[in-house]
């Protein structure tokens, strides 16, 4: 396990605990005590928790990370997601994509797609996006015509969000939306940390002949501050195979087609 993977894995157990201890945490690990703290102390730098004696508490922006933080969780499941994600994209439709860890991934597939790099007259594709990681890797594509809305840059997320975000997606229309999402309840919908980003990626979907939720499995089942959208409003859900069946068919039984690379 390198650094990034270990720091990423400490957030998620601060998370989910609350509080860690030195000494319990490195020996889970398999590393030094001094290792963790020095970990610990870098994260507590960046605000990503709270040092405390012997250990760590979750702070307030622990539940929000930063998303180079987030980046090497779940990365084969969320490639798998991509590959599947990738099967509902013809050639001349209008895209909209969200920010966060597998929209980037289905942005970076959606540019490498081989049938989509000629470089004809006009482009294969239309995207529209609220991320501004994902507008700085299209935007040097030839064959993809790239829509960024405007808005205030987040920097946990980079998604651009607020009134001004909200004007050009009031004036188009999207045949397809990949949401990423914070969780996902088959009886509560889609939710975000932040309200701000909800409020974008609800009228993302709204503008969409089709919404496709791409979310791992571990995002199955929860909830988090502000809802997205409800269930009904999600036409199909792409997942990993560690889906717990049980969740998986309540999410069937909503109306919702799932999927599971």
């Amino acid at each position: 396990m390198d650094r990034h993977e270990r720091l990423g894995l400490l957030l998620d157990m601060v998370g989910q605990r609350d509080k860690i201890d030195v000494e319990k945490t490195a020996a889970e690990l398999g590393v030094s005590p001094a290792t963790i703290r020095r970990d610990l102390d870098h994260l507590a730098e960046r605000q990503l928790l709270t040092r405390t004696r012997g250990g760590a508490v979750a702070s307030n922006v622990a539940y929000d990370l930063p998303l180079r933080h987030k980046a090497a969780r779940h990365a084969p499941e969320k490639q798998r997601i991509c590959a599947a994600a990738m099967r509902f994209v013809e050639r001349g439709m209008v895209v909209g994509l969200n920010g966060g860890t597998t929209a980037t991934e289905v942005g970076r597939a959606l540019a490498t797609r081989q049938d989509l790099n000629d470089r004809g007259s006009s482009p294969a594709l239309v995207v529209v996006t609220n991320a501004l990681n994902i507008a700085n890797e299209l935007a040097v594509r030839p064959n993809i015509k790239l829509v960024v809305t405007g808005g205030v840059a987040r920097q946990h997320s980079f998604e651009l969000t607020g009134p001004l975000a909200t004007r050009i997606l009031d004036e188009i229309t999207l045949d397809l939306v990949f949401l990423g999402v914070d969780a996902i309840d088959p009886l509560r919908g889609a939710y975000a940390h932040h309200e701000g980003e909800a409020s974008i990626n609800r009228l993302m979907a709204a503008r969409a002949r089709q919404v496709v939720v791409v979310a791992d499995s571990s995002k199955l089942g929860g909830h988090a501050f502000a809802q997205i959208c409800p269930t009904t409003d999600v036409d199909t859900l792409i997942t990993d195979a560690a889906a717990d069946k049980e969740t998986v068919a309540a999410f069937e039984a909503e109306g919702v087609e799932v999927i599971t690379a």
